[in-house]
Parts: C-alpha cells; sequence; structure tokens
C-alpha cells in the first residue's frame, strides 16, 4: 500500500461541490492533506489531531517548525475543546466568527492538539471560517483542521486554485477549487493576554472594528513568534520589491492603485477592499512577468490598508 504520507505524485483539481467535498474529507480523516478555499486564502488542511497528518503540511510547504499553525474550527463549541474562552474571546466569536478574524487563546491540556501546530507554544490560533466548502468540510470531518495558507513557505499566498498549483503540485493530492478567495487577504490575528490584548497581524477585521469592542491595544513587546505571518520576511514574490513606487523602472513590473496606473491595477477606483482582494494574485502575475523586479504604488495605510501595507512590507523585506 502507498504511504499516505508520501509526496503526490500528481495533485489533482476538483470542484468544491458535494463529491469534491467528501473526497477531500475522506483525505483528511484518513491523516492525508488536502488544499481547501477559504474567504481569505486557500489552506492547506491536515486534521489537527494528528501529528504524522501536521508533519505532512510542514513537509509540502517547507515550513519553519517554530512558526505555529491556525486551526479551523466548526463552532465555539469546538473551540472550547481546545481553548480556554474567556469572555472577551467569546464576545470575539459573537461579533466576527464566522469571518476571518483568528484568536490566540491559552491551550487546554487536554485538547489533544498535535505539539507542531502550536510549535510548542502554550497558546494555539483559532478560527471559525466563514466560507461554505471549509464549513461543510469541517463539518463532515468532525475534528478541527490545521490549515495554512497553501503555498510554499514565505511565497505569495494562493488566492486561486490555480495558484496552490503554481507551488504545490505535485506535493498535495487534492484541491478543492472554490473560484477566487473573497477576502483576498490572511485573517487578522489578535493576542488575549491576561491584562489587554495585542493585535499581531493586520487583515480583514480592522483595528478600528477591534478597539472599538476591546479597547485600545497593548503592544507586542516579544519578539517570538506567536501565530502565522510574523515572519519579517514572507509573502515573497522571488524577486526585489520596491514599495511607494509612483513609476516604474525598465526592469520592473508595476502594481498600480488609484492614480498610478502600471502594469496592471490593484484597484484604479483606490478602493482600498478590491486591493486586498486582488493583491496576492497581482504579485503572482509579478513573479510569472519577464520583468527581474516588482515596483508597487503607494497604498493608504487606513482601513484595511494597513494590513496590504503589512503584507507588502514583508514581501519587500531582505530575507538574508
Amino acid at each position: 500500500m502507498a504511504d499516505k504520507h508520501a509526496a503526490a505524485d500528481v495533485t489533482e483539481t476538483v470542484p468544491a461541490d458535494a463529491d469534491g467535498i467528501a473526497r477531500a474529507a475522506q483525505i483528511l480523516l484518513d491523516g492525508g492533506i488536502a488544499a481547501v478555499p477559504t474567504e481569505t486564502v486557500y489552506g492547506l488542511a491536515a486534521r489537527a489531531d494528528s501529528a504524522d497528518a501536521v508533519a505532512g503540511i510542514y513537509r509540502a510547504k517547507g515550513r519553519p517548525s517554530f512558526n505555529p499553525l491556525i486551526v479551523h474550527v466548526g463552532s465555539v463549541d469546538q473551540a472550547r475543546r481546545i481553548a480556554v474562552l474567556g469572555e472577551r474571546a467569546t464576545q470575539l466569536a459573537a461579533q466576527f466568527w464566522p469571518g476571518p478574524l483568528t484568536v490566540v487563546l491559552p491551550l487546554r491540556e487536554d485538547a489533544g492538539i498535535a505539539p507542531a501546530v502550536t510549535a510548542g507554544l502554550p497558546t494555539i490560533a483559532l478560527r471559525m471560517p466563514a466560507h461554505p466548502v471549509m464549513r461543510q468540510l469541517l463539518e463532515e470531518c468532525g475534528v478541527p483542521l490545521a490549515a495554512p495558507s497553501a503555498n510554499r513557505s514565505g511565497a505569495v499566498s494562493p488566492t486561486s486554485a490555480a495558484h496552490v498549483g503554481a507551488t504545490l503540485a505535485g506535493r498535495v493530492p487534492l484541491v478543492l477549487d472554490g473560484g477566487a478567495t473573497s477576502a483576498g487577504l490572511e485573517s487578522t490575528i489578535v493576542a488575549l493576554r491576561d491584562s489587554g490584548w495585542s493585535l499581531l497581524r493586520p487583515g480583514p477585521v480592522t483595528l478600528s472594528a477591534l478597539t472599538e469592542l476591546l479597547g485600545p491595544p497593548t503592544p507586542v513587546v516579544s519578539a517570538k513568534v506567536e501565530a502565522p505571518g510574523q515572519l519579517a520576511s514572507h509573502y515573497s514574490p522571488g524577486k526585489p520589491v520596491r514599495l511607494d513606487a509612483v513609476q516604474g523602472k525598465a526592469d520592473e513590473f508595476l502594481i498600480g492603485f488609484g492614480p498610478v496606473a502600471g502594469d496592471a491595477s490593484l484597484s484604479a477606483s483606490g478602493d482600498l477592499a478590491e486591493a486586498a482582494a486582488r493583491l496576492y494574485a497581482l504579485l503572482h502575475r509579478a513573479a510569472a512577468s519577464d520583468k527581474a523586479a516588482v515596483a508597487v504604488a503607494p497604498i493608504p495605510d487606513e482601513g484595511i490598508g494597513a494590513a496590504i501595507n503589512d503584507r507588502l512590507r514583508r514581501a519587500a523585506a531582505d530575507p538574508s
């Protein structure tokens, strides 16, 4: 019998219909991995209670073992069996779940989660996704699913099934094609502290919306990685990236915004939500172009623009 944890010889892409979801659920329940759509980006899923299954994620992504994974749950009750949910976490869940918000919470001793998921930390990052395909998959599996972005570690995140195939072909047996993702950026991540809270990664749920519910955040003072997406160099298109460019150089693929047209535009009308949804698709296009470098027009650092700029700064960071 073939080793279900070995690299896939062929990656099959199937529609995210009832049959496709059932196939993906069986692969996951058997301890394998599958790429699945969420409302943020495509995720590389495995059952979070199996060390062997989680190891398959790390192998496929080439992911650093110190970088924890987000665990997706189908209900608040399932979240309570994994983490300690206090009053503030319950408030966040009531307002933002299901949706693109991940909350870092104390891990229960009897959670039964594979140690690699938390990278040895006493906390766990939980999210209840809103995408109907991911919700149906969670229901059919009946177990929490670890699902980081379905790409090689550090590369541009995938917002379509084609993006998954571009970096993980032969590394994952099945991709559920649910079309383009709606949010286009990874979830916002917050950590609830004994006193206060911190924004670990900006995303579709804005700082102002969180502050309205929780009050002002406390600064992140630790340099350790507490959640995905905190590495200084991340989301790279594999080429040098120059930010705040109003004109492109001869060897640059210029990603425009608003009045800066560029070779392709995040949003000609200056719509930040549209820009967020198109960001990774255009970084993929820039990576595939014949230009040696990438330039990106200025993006307002407000609302979801703060999340866009966070991803762009990491994409432009020197990985050395």
